[in-house]
């Protein structure tokens, strides 16, 4: 990898790939490993808090205690309740004290991160599916971009890796290739599309080092592209899933209900906090024990994914 990527610049890992931030499966031993093979580990303050368990300056020190490489943070900023953007600044705070220098942000206007870490000497990336977003994410002061396209796990883009990045080339930022990779040869097309690093969830659900329950690994493997479908039932807008008979069962679509809440401007964020909140204890579910009444998460990588491996297997495989 040549030595004047800048994404390595700035976050002085190895390589560069991204353990993605997931709602569940960002466990601090998954964290902790990807951070340890030479990738940036991710660390994902919900899953932390309420799926594992610990009070969140404590999760990080634990994770730091497992790993002294390199570790980034996620932050949610979609626009919601007061509590709940006093507990991202809280939480960003903490990040902060702790040494953490890079952050992702997604769904919302970064511009109140941008400037908290920048004045740690810190840098921030965010989410983006379109050029639209990207020019809001830039005109807050974003350092690069996380390009999500229409592979990816969880909430999805609409567009293909190399047609997004031609929309994103002109703001002059670097851009990480989000969605569908798994094997080297999608890592080594994104970088040769002009992608600074890959970000991967799905390949690090099935890892020795994920707690994920088995039947959700397993479901993975046995998975193939076409089984991957948008569900708006999870949180209002379009996430990747795995076509289960709950999910043909409940339907894509929103409620007639939910939709009439959803097309109203005012009315849309409360409907979205409700659908999240319904959704959250089923998320957490799959990550422990599949029901078959659970949302198992994926994205179309999954063509590529046929055994558990180690973290360390999977980084070495990539950059091979």
């Amino acid at each position: 990898m040549a030595k004047d990527n800048i994404f390595l610049q700035q976050t002085g890992v190895k390589y560069p790939i991204i353990c993605g931030p997931m709602y569940p499966c960002s466990n601090p031993e998954l964290v902790a490993a990807a951070s340890n093979a030479g990738a940036l580990g991710i660390i994902q303050p919900i899953s932390l808090t309420y799926v594992h368990g610990y009070d969140f300056a404590e999760g990080i020190d634990y994770i730091k205690s497992l790993t002294n490489k390199p570790l980034g943070m996620n932050l949610l900023i979609e626009k919601g309740s007061k509590k709940y953007h006093q507990k991202m600044v809280e939480w960003l705070d903490i990040a902060l004290k702790k040494d953490i220098k890079f952050f992702i942000t997604s769904l919302g206007k970064p511009d109140w991160v941008v400037e908290k870490v920048h004045s740690c000497g810190g840098y921030v990336y965010h989410d983006v599916t379109e050029s639209k977003w990207a020019e809001k994410a830039v005109q807050a002061g974003v350092d690069g971009l996380i390009a999500v396209n229409d592979r990816a796990g969880g909430h999805a883009g609409n567009y293909k890796y190399d047609k997004l990045i031609n929309q994103l080339k002109k703001f002059n930022l670097p851009v990480v290739c989000a969605g569908g990779i798994s094997d080297n040869t999608g890592y080594n097309q994104a970088l040769s599309e002009g992608y600074v690093a890959v970000q991967m969830g799905t390949r690090f659900i099935v890892t020795t080092e994920c707690t994920a329950s088995d039947s959700y690994k397993q479901a993975i493997i046995k998975a193939k592209e076409q089984d991957i479908v948008l569900s708006e039932r999870i949180t209002g807008v379009p996430v990747s899933v795995i076509n289960t008979e709950f999910i043909q069962k409940n339907g894509l679509k929103p409620s007639k209900i939910e939709k009439f809440f959803l097309s109203r401007s005012k009315l849309k964020y409360i409907m979205r906090t409700i659908l999240a909140l319904k959704s959250l204890w089923s998320l957490k579910r799959s990550s422990i024990k599949q029901t078959g009444k659970d949302y198992l998460q994926a994205g179309k990588s999954v063509e590529n994914i046929n055994s558990v491996l180690s973290v360390q297997q999977v980084i070495d495989e990539l950059v091979t």
